[in-house]
């Protein structure tokens, strides 16, 4: 494994700058007060300094605290909705991929449909149709509510590939029960295929999470790193040259989703034999 992460760079350094971000929020709370993280805990508008190494906002919250306390719950977002759609979406796409017929054709229709309208749309609908600010929970649920879409279509694409293949039909032969076939000789060749598709949903789930608080429909008093840039657009703090509220979770973002693309592109490489880099 460890000679394989050698010459599969793309997993290997996605899988390190995604360890450096989780070990700055888990290890961020044992040496630094996160209790700074709450407003009118210090001064306003303080630039970087050794009491405040990413200064302070206008509503006197310590940058640093702030990222350390919101970096893990943009990623909880992301991670819930991931696991939500990737479970919901595999298990669709074998009963569409196996069985066929009108139910193949429901299945495929329904994600086809669902996939011609924009999820920031149908996210921001859900949010107004609540009358109120979502919480962090609501919001892991909304954004998982379309999360399955994608992992249905991607997942069906491999799962009709592999039901035509010499093994699968010689079990059909053999009169294995359709439940052994697809647990025992379907689901192992999907595993590479499925943790490739569940990085890229966390991706999009983050993304569609930022999205949602930057427009100011999540709860403005979470610290995430979409509502702490929702706070330096109220604030205008471009135009008052507050940079260092700007840049970090801009910074933190650009990392995720870096790291999430390397891993995601490292995970087909594995998935694909065409693809693997040669010892």
């Amino acid at each position: 494994m460890l000679r394989y992460l050698r010459r599969n760079r793309n997993l290997t350094v996605g899988l390190l700058m995604l360890l450096a971000v989780l070990l700055f929020a888990g290890l961020g709370r044992i040496f630094w007060d996160v209790s700074k993280a709450a407003p009118l805990s210090g001064l306003p508008n303080l630039k970087p300094s050794w009491d405040h190494p990413l200064g302070t906002d206008r509503q006197a919250r310590d940058i640093l605290a702030v990222m350390i306390v919101g970096t893990p719950k943009t990623l909880y977002i992301g991670f819930f909705a991931g696991i939500v759609g990737v479970t919901i979406g595999t298990i669709l796409a074998l009963i569409a991929a196996f069985y066929g017929g009108w139910v193949d054709t429901l299945i495929k229709t329904v994600v086809d449909v669902g996939l011609t309208i924009p999820p920031i749309l149908v996210l921001i609908l859900i949010a107004i149709s609540l009358h109120a600010s979502l919480s962090l929970t609501e919001m892991a649920l909304a954004v998982a509510a379309l999360a399955w879409l994608y992992p249905t279509r991607t997942i069906r694409a491999q799962a009709l590939t592999i039901r035509e293949r010499a093994y699968i039909q010689i079990a059909r032969l053999s009169g294995a029960p359709s439940r052994a076939i697809i647990f025992r000789e379907i689901m192992p060749n999907l595993l590479p295929y499925l943790a490739a598709t569940f990085v890229a949903t966390v991706s999009g789930a983050v993304l569609a999470s930022v999205g949602l608080e930057i427009l100011g429909l999540s709860s403005l008093e979470t610290n995430t790193l979409g509502v702490t840039i929702y706070w330096t657009n109220y604030y205008a703090a471009l135009l008052h040259g507050l940079w260092w509220w700007f840049l970090p979770p801009v910074i933190i973002i650009v990392i995720v989703f870096v790291a999430l693309f390397l891993i995601a592109s490292g995970l087909d490489e594995f998935a694909n034999p065409r693809a693997r880099r040669s010892v």
